[in-house]
């Protein structure tokens, strides 16, 4: 039976329990820079993601989740608060002009609204802070346990301490999980490994099984680098089962912005110095934005595939809080996803694209602005930030996701009506934040 067949055939039974003394407990797992397509569940021929593939045939797996921006430190954040980047204000990955100062007010942000740790403490739980983690001490974002000390004078850009997980062993969540159970506490685990993002250095077992004629080096060190990722959380995985807590604990998978690997075969525009592709990372185009997103819940979320529902990373936060028994803020404009009803109700996803570097004066979103995006049903628009104004070197562009995955053939002159009419989406959903 094809997906598309298996979703269509499936009932989602969704319900949303009255917690119990105990809330669940919640673990985040967040890939690092990997397309949407590339997991053996998604299509790929040649990637082997086994772990990946069981946890997805153990949860309701969305294939059309999107992140809403396609970079990491503002989609992470997106993550933490359940707000949109021009909401947390946390646009891009460094400020203009990289002082420690412009660092600390850039963290600073983060302070001015509540996050999912600090929020799920209300209710008893640990959380414990790994891998990819950019705001300063992992206490700084709420958490209670963590690995990133964040100190710019000992390399704390981006996690430093924290990136080894994974790479070098689950030990430090390992312990943090059978501590939490030793202190009969619900826990909150943020598993962000720095994988399968550069440097592609993956184990020479796993590159050797990827190396093939024809096949360009660094996509094979990529291809491996997906696996050996794989391999890390089907380690996590297994000490979950292991230790009775499944049907216990809430696990949601998701990756913070695509990738598509720069190689000598593929086509770059002229100067192009990045290593990933165009069309992926820091892109408005589904490479970039595009990821599937899991939950899997043992008795409480029955497993299946939707090809069709559009869902978004701002959806996480109001689900784990809904699952600890927590409302929402009223500035998250996301849906608990075990709210059926609500997701397949909302009307459109949106997002934003901004430049890597935040430009003074910090925390106003708009000035590093350059497109704005929304997706209802199969159309997308790609609104540039200088569409209405007197530069013509970004135009307006629409696509049928359905008829045109890769983005490639822009509606703009044969749907204009269609298209302005998205445009007015775009407009109302900005001008009202």
């Amino acid at each position: 039976m094809t997906r598309a067949a298996l979703a269509l055939a499936l009932v989602f039974v969704l319900s949303v329990p009255a917690f119990a003394e105990r809330s669940p407990n919640v673990v985040l797992i967040l890939g690092d820079d990997q397309h949407w397509g590339d997991y053996g569940f998604m299509g790929h021929d040649v990637i082997q993601t086994p772990n990946i593939d069981r946890l997805s045939q153990e949860s309701r797996t969305y294939t059309r989740g999107y992140v809403p921006v396609s970079l990491c430190r503002p989609s992470l954040a997106s993550m933490l608060t359940g707000l949109q980047p021009h909401q947390h204000r946390i646009t891009g990955n460094d400020p203009v002009n990289k002082t420690r100062e412009r660092h600390e007010k850039v963290i600073a942000l983060l302070d001015e609204v509540p996050t999912l740790p600090t929020m799920l403490a209300e209710r008893g739980y640990l959380s414990h802070q790994s891998g990819k983690w950019w705001e300063g001490n992992y206490a700084r974002g709420g958490f209670t346990h963590g690995m990133t000390h964040g100190d710019p004078e000992r390399r704390g850009r981006h996690g430093d301490v924290g990136l080894k997980i994974g790479r070098e062993g689950m030990g430090p969540v390992v312990d943090f999980i059978d501590h939490a159970q030793a202190e009969e506490k619900p826990f909150f685990l943020w598993y962000a490994p720095f994988l399968p993002h550069t440097p592609h250095n993956p184990p020479e077992r796993l590159l050797r099984k990827y190396r093939s004629e024809g096949r360009p080096l660094a996509v094979a060190r990529y291809y491996a680098m997906i696996e050996w990722f794989d391999e890390t959380v089907g380690e996590l995985l297994a000490h979950i089962d292991d230790q009775g807590l499944a049907e216990d604990t809430v696990v949601l998978f998701v990756c913070d912005n695509g990738w598509i690997q720069r190689h000598a075969q593929l086509p770059l525009p002229q100067a192009w110095s990045q290593p990933y592709g165009p069309r992926s990372k820091r892109s408005p185009y589904d490479g970039g934005l595009r990821t599937p997103m899991l939950v899997r819940w043992p008795g409480m979320v029955e497993p299946g595939v939707d090809d069709d529902t559009l869902v978004s990373t701002i959806d996480l936060a109001p689900t784990i809080l809904d699952i600890a028994g927590l409302e929402p803020t009223e500035q998250m404009t996301g849906v608990n996803l075990l709210d059926e009803e609500a997701v397949n109700s909302r009307e459109a996803i949106f997002g934003a694209i901004f430049e890597h570097d935040i430009p003074d004066p910090l925390g106003k979103a708009a000035a590093g602005l350059r497109h704005r995006w929304v997706i209802k049903g199969d159309y997308k628009l790609i609104y540039p930030r200088y569409a209405d104004e007197s530069r013509q070197d970004m135009e307006i562009e629409l696509y049928n996701l359905h008829d045109d995955p890769n983005e490639r053939h822009n509606l703009i002159d044969e749907q204009p009506d269609r298209a302005m009419d998205l445009m007015r989406l775009v407009d109302g959903w900005w001008d009202g934040k």
